[in-house]
């Protein structure tokens, strides 16, 4: 088996497939963990299940790219290119497709944390997995009641929660601004406190259990009377019986190749680390005046969240740096640290805002999952189980037409 892709979601697969007592080539074109799986939040975010398109969003869209202050920014050079995804995206803000791809993700991300225990325990992996809260701060309870219908569908979708207001609000963390005096508690969530050592350390363990590992770029799926055969990596064929694409951002060429065109764009994610921070926040938390998270992790404070939209190849911009550094010090004022690090990455975004899992519908023996978007880290586990059982033979146990490939044909 060939797993072409190898963050959280590829080395998921990997893990799964090699459990299920397959042998497994895990190749990617910078190595594992060095991607998005590298640079995202940490949070296992399993309450996410409303999507950045909801109603409204047609009206704020154009203010927030003309607001520098605001968690969003375009390379305008790149806005031609993916004008057609753009419309499908913009298309699906409404009441009817929130709810929809509500109820199709919760059963990718909704136990996050117990899947990713299933995965990392026994791996080693495990050291940098943590039970924790997540918080959604606000300025106020009129912010929080101004979101009500995006908490309506977390409801309707099993999630529960506790308003904390003003002093109990301090009591739970005084690390944040009196200005937000408002905060949602979500019990029974998770963080990953070094993503990148995380996947890097599951990535290990598969190769001690047998996998080989391949850094490379794959050009092509070889097949042989309509079926796998082999992976090409430049000159070099590696045999295969089923090759799984797990690329991310990157899976667009590939999937083309394999009868399917899915509507995928990159969302430049960035963020910031503060190493030795003076103060920490208690649990992961979604600073909602900036829609940006801060993230304890293992000796710095990470803050992610803004979106660019520019494709795969323009480089990275300073605003959205500039611009997480004047939230945190709003949101948290007297802040200091030592040392600042920057990172930009390629969130892979759907424009129906659901992952592609499944068989891919013109080859035997290929398989895909990605498109995840903001909660690649928080699904990839049950993803990686999912394509293990789909290869296996098995039949899971969730209905898998919400991510089929050929929905795009």
């Amino acid at each position: 088996m060939a797993v072409i892709g190898a963050g959280i979601v590829g080395v998921s697969t990997a893990i799964w497939l090699q459990r299920e007592g397959h042998r497994v080539v895990l190749i990617d074109r910078t190595g594992p963990g060095e991607g998005t799986s590298h640079g995202n939040a940490g949070v296992l975010a399993a309450s996410s299940v409303v999507p950045v398109p909801g109603p409204g969003l047609w009206r704020s869209a154009p203010r927030m790219l003309l607001d520098p202050n605001q968690p969003l920014f375009v390379k305008w050079s790149y806005l031609p290119k993916m004008a057609p995804w753009l419309m499908r995206f913009l298309s699906q803000a409404t009441a009817g497709a929130v709810r929809r791809r509500a109820a199709a993700i919760r059963p990718i991300i909704g136990d996050s944390y117990n899947d990713h225990l299933a995965l990392a325990t026994g791996t080693g992996a495990e050291r940098w997995l943590h039970a924790a809260d997540y918080l959604h701060l606000y300025a106020d309870r009129a912010a929080f009641d101004a979101d009500a219908f995006g908490f309506s569908v977390k409801r309707e979708n099993g999630f529960g929660w506790e308003l904390l207001e003003g002093p109990a609000l301090r009591d739970y963390d005084p690390a944040f601004s009196p200005a937000l005096s408002c905060a949602v508690r979500f019990a029974g969530h998770g963080r990953i406190s070094d993503p990148g050592r995380y996947v890097k350390a599951l990535a290990a363990h598969a190769e001690a259990q047998g996998a080989r590992l391949v850094t490379g770029a794959v050009s092509d799926i070889v097949q042989v009377g309509g079926a796998v055969s082999g992976v090409r990596i430049g000159g070099e064929t590696i045999a295969c019986d089923a090759a799984v694409l797990t690329a991310g951002a990157w899976s667009g060429p590939l999937a083309a190749k394999l009868g399917v065109r899915p509507q995928l764009e990159s969302e430049r994610g960035y963020h910031i680390e503060l190493y030795e921070p003076s103060v920490m926040p208690r649990a992961p938390a979604m600073v909602t005046t900036g829609k940006f998270v801060a993230t304890p992790m293992e000796g710095r404070l990470r803050l992610a969240g803004i979106v660019e939209l520019g494709g795969l190849d323009l480089p990275a911009s300073d605003a959205p740096f500039a611009l997480l550094e004047r939230q945190i010090r709003a949101a948290m004022p007297g802040l200091s640290w030592k040392k600042t690090v920057r990172w930009m990455g390629h969130r892979p975004s759907m424009a129906d805002s659901l992952p592609v899992i499944g068989a891919a519908p013109a080859l035997k023996g290929a398989y895909m999952g990605f498109g995840h978007d903001h909660v690649g880290l928080t699904g990839g586990p049950k993803t990686g189980r999912l394509l293990a059982q789909l290869i296996s033979g098995h039949t899971p146990n969730i209905d898998l037409a919400p991510y089929a490939p050929d929905r795009f044909r």
